[in-house]
């Protein structure tokens, strides 16, 4: 059996509107230019500090205005679930994956609480045995220390260890834990190469198969 571990933004769900409507909430405030759906989805990858410091720089803002934008932001994030879906085939690839006895965990630089209240309003937060969120550890992806901590938290016999992203986050996540890496090509990679994966695929539909080709 194999331990799956999967990012979250991008790759099982579209949240970029969700994330758009938070951050224009403070743009609102500040009189400062909104964020395209473009922007949101180019600004996020790397947790909620790089995203702010990519908004402070894009709008010209005063530096000295991020941690009370990164408070403000956080406050205001686990809320914001209305507008996020899960891409398609993403529930019955994970109830598939999950009936054929793999493990399946999340590692996201998303904070875990946000992470839970978005999979919890999704119905998906049971899916997974290990949810690993950007404020578990004090590091974020791309260091490889959450996602092996992903990893060791699913127990269980295992003979395969698999991580599937969409980003060159992820696949230099992947690269430097030593793990293969499967790309969702659909979410929110910055280019269109350039990225070390074993896998790629557009449709969740393929998932459960392409895990059985590594077993």
């Amino acid at each position: 059996m194999a331990r799956l571990v999967f990012d979250l933004d991008g790759t099982l769900i579209d949240s970029a509107p969700d994330i758009r409507v938070v951050a224009n909430s403070l743009m609102d405030e500040l009189g400062a230019p909104q964020l395209s759906l473009k922007e949101t989805r180019r600004f996020m990858g790397e947790g909620v500090p790089v995203f702010v410091d990519r908004m402070i720089r894009t709008r010209e803002l005063d530096p000295c205005m991020k941690p009370r934008l990164v408070e403000k932001f956080l406050a205001r994030y686990e809320s914001a679930v209305d507008h996020t879906h899960p891409y398609p085939g993403v529930p019955e690839a994970l109830a598939a994956l999950a009936g054929a006895g793999h493990r399946l965990g999340l590692c996201t630089n998303k904070p875990v609480g946000p992470a839970r209240a978005i999979l919890r309003h999704l119905a998906l937060e049971d899916a997974f045995d290990a949810i690993i969120g950007g404020d578990t550890l004090d590091c974020r992806k791309p260091n490889p220390a959450p996602l092996r901590a992903a990893f060791d938290r699913l127990d269980g016999p295992c003979t395969l260890q698999l991580y599937i992203g969409d980003s060159e986050t992820d696949a230099e996540t992947a690269l430097r834990a030593d793990v293969p890496f499967l790309l969702f090509t659909e979410g929110y990679r910055k280019g269109q190469g350039g990225m070390t994966c074993q896998a790629a695929f557009s449709d969740f539909t393929r998932l459960p198969e392409i895990v059985t080709t590594f077993a």
